[in-house]
């Protein structure tokens, strides 16, 4: 059997950096694939793909592996950005990370690099993969508890895991930066890429007003009163705490809901506020990775409702066709509405879902009991 080759998405990174080092050391012919999926020139006219470019070029060439650039911008536009922007404008807080990897990374681009002959796409995620006692090839969490990357593949299914490797998933990140170092890689301490995926990190706010227009509205408590104006229910999240201009005694005002319809953001105060916490949360656009998907419901395991966040205890139930129930173990802080909850069984991604809305936050209960004696 001849030599397998692999693809490397490469972004000028020292994660693809690597990946593609330690691709060819372990004998694979690796080809470097560059996406461009945004378009847009910085002060001196020069798109800021490009310098990015620049760096797998660089890489490339030390390295000695074939390169080729690729465009997905209408892709990028069509799939991705369109979807975001269409979220926002009805105030809620999309992932477009997660998006991303479902509909470009590991759709039209592994289409692409199995269309050169390769027999793998390799990225420089940070995590990993095994097989099940199906024989099926399961998603792992990154060993670099810090770096793991797992939340934002979720929808990756077994069968695309047969195509992908993973090659730095069991590696720290201070471990990885020397052997680009070891080695010579220019990226070896170039800082890594934060933001919003393939656009990169800039003032949300001002990059947005590009396609929403300002719509200011007012700050309300949850009792009514007008505490200021904001400047459009998309430019706020649940349980945000800067950005508001709203001070005064007391504690800090955290946003604990929006009325896209009367175009309102309701703040209040404290960091434990009971309009910030609930115990359970409706979710649809399941993706499991395993073709088995889940036992039979109810099933017990762990979740995450944002990147980062520590496994917490739940239940998932069955609530109708497409839409699961899940009720958490301790109350969880800040759910929000088209964000992605993410299910675990130790290292193991499960799979997840888009949250549809949280369960009646603590306050709304307390009001409830209230209003009924």
């Amino acid at each position: 059997m001849g030599r397998q080759t692999v693809v490397v998405g490469m972004s000028g990174g020292v994660d693809s950096s690597v990946t593609a080092l330690l691709l060819k050391q372990q004998g694979y012919d690796v080809i470097g694939l560059f996406m461009k999926n945004w378009e847009e020139t910085d002060q001196f006219g020069k798109c800021r793909s490009s310098y990015d470019f620049q760096d797998v070029e660089q890489i490339c060439h030390h390295l000695d592996i074939p390169y080729y650039t690729v465009n997905f911008v209408e892709e990028y536009k069509n799939l991705v950005f369109s979807s975001f922007i269409k979220d926002l404008e009805q105030g809620y807080t999309p992932n477009p990370d997660i998006l991303c990897n479902r509909e470009i990374k590991f759709n039209v681009f592994l289409k692409k690099a199995l269309s050169l002959g390769a027999d793998f796409l390799a990225t420089g995620h940070y995590c990993q993969k095994a097989l099940n006692e199906h024989g099926e090839y399961q998603l792992l969490k990154g060993f670099d508890g810090n770096k793991d990357q797992s939340y934002f593949l979720y929808t990756i299914n077994s069968q695309i895991l047969e195509k992908v490797l993973f090659p730095i998933g069991h590696l720290l990140k201070p471990d990885l930066r020397r052997i680009a170092e070891q080695h010579q890689l220019i990226t070896f301490n170039k800082k890594d890429s934060t933001g919003i995926c393939f656009i990169g990190e800039r003032n949300f706010k001002q990059f947005l007003n590009g396609y929403l227009p300002y719509t200011p509205g007012n700050f309300e408590t949850l009792e009514g009163e007008i505490l200021g104006q904001h400047d459009g229910v998309a430019y706020y999240t649940i349980g945000q705490r800067k950005g508001m201009g709203i001070g005064g005694a007391g504690e800090p005002w955290f946003v604990v809901g929006k009325d896209v319809k009367r175009n309102v953001v309701f703040l209040s105060q404290g960091v434990t506020h009971p309009a910030l916490y609930a115990d359970t949360l409706r979710a649809n656009e399941l993706f499991w990775v395993s073709k088995q998907g889940l036992p039979s419901l109810p099933f017990q395991c762990k979740a995450k409702i944002r990147y980062r966040q520590e496994d917490q205890d739940c239940t998932i139930e069955a609530e109708k066709e497409g839409v699961i129930n899940v009720r958490f173990h301790k109350p969880q802080r800040a759910i929000t509405s088209r964000q992605a909850i993410v299910f675990y069984h130790e290292n193991v991604c499960l799979g997840g879902g888009t949250i549809l809305a949280p369960g009646p936050s603590y306050y709304e209960q307390k009001r409830e009991m209230a209003l009924s004696k």
